[in-house]
This record gives structure tokens, sequence and C-alpha cells, in this order.
């Protein structure tokens, strides 16, 4: 596994320009479809957000229909980016994805490289850098609760993610 977390962030940018994605929010859907990427909404188990798989040579990505809607665009991306960036353990079996954006011990110590490559992935796409930073100006309150909700609503994400984003 030879991809560095900024190497997935890059990723994430070349895609978006690849495919000629330039708003925001970034259209999941869409971008999936170009990618070959097939996705269903099903509920699953709370704790399972997402799994990424390949079935009969099929990209696919199942997504917890039971979630708040930008959780499950976070899961998605997220999905996503294990397709682009791990395509080789896909094929190998099943993805599953049980919690986006959780920090614990495990991935703070980088022993879940894995994960952490996909949520860094996932961010830059929902929430590319150069938009953000058009965005956001100089300088943004963290503690700015109106503004961090009518960033996080453009973005169609949370503001915990928007949050967490911007601290990096």
């Amino acid at each position: 596994m030879g991809i560095k977390i900024d190497q997935a962030r890059q990723r994430a940018k070349e895609l978006l320009s690849e495919c000629g994605i330039e708003r925001v929010p970034t259209p999941l859907a869409r971008l999936a479809r170009k990618l070959g990427i097939r996705v269903d909404y099903t509920p699953l188990d709370d704790a399972l957000s997402g799994m990424a798989f390949i079935k009969d040579g099929q990209k696919l990505v199942w997504v917890n229909s039971l979630h708040h809607p930008n959780r499950q665009r976070f899961t998605l991306a997220h999905e996503i980016g294990h397709h682009v960036l791990h395509a080789n353990e896909l094929e190998a079996g099943v993805h599953v994805d049980k919690g986006m954006l959780r920090r614990d011990a495990v991935s703070t110590q980088g022993t879940e490289l894995i994960e952490i490559q996909a949520n860094n992935f996932a961010s830059e796409l929902l929430m590319p850098e150069e938009r953000l930073r058009t965005l956001v100006g100089e300088g943004v309150n963290l503690e700015d609760e109106a503004r961090m909700a009518a960033l996080a609503a453009k973005f169609q994400v949370s503001t915990a993610a928007l949050q967490y984003r911007l601290l990096r």
C-alpha cells in the first residue's frame, strides 16, 4: 500500500479536474457513474456506514440509507476513494466501513492507514481545498456557528466534517 495521505488528497484533486468538476457541492452520483461504480442506498445496521466491493467485475458501493444525507455523502465519497485508491484490496474481498470521520486511537496512531487515506480522499473530494479557500477567504472563526453551518450547507457536509477539514 504505497499511497501516502497527501497522495490520496492529490488523487482526489486530479479526479475532480479529470472529470471537469468545478462546482460545489461535488456531484458524487455523476462522478461514481463516470468511474463505473454502481451505488445502492440500502438500510444497513446503524454501525455500518457503507461498503465498497467488486463483484463479477462490477464496482459497487452500498451506502446506509438510514443515515443523515450529509453522512451518506461522506460515506459515498469515502467508498469512491477505496475504489480509486485501493482497487487491489477490493478485488480480494468486501471492504466494510463502520463510521466515517471517527477519530479514535487506532486512526490517530495511523494503524488503519487505508481508512485515513479514504477519509482524506473524501474530504478533498467533498471540500476541495481551492474552493474552500475561495469561500472562506482570510481566516475563519470555527466558533461562528452560523458561518460554519452556511459553509457546511454549501458543500453538503456536516459542520463537524467542515471544521475538521478547516483545521487540516
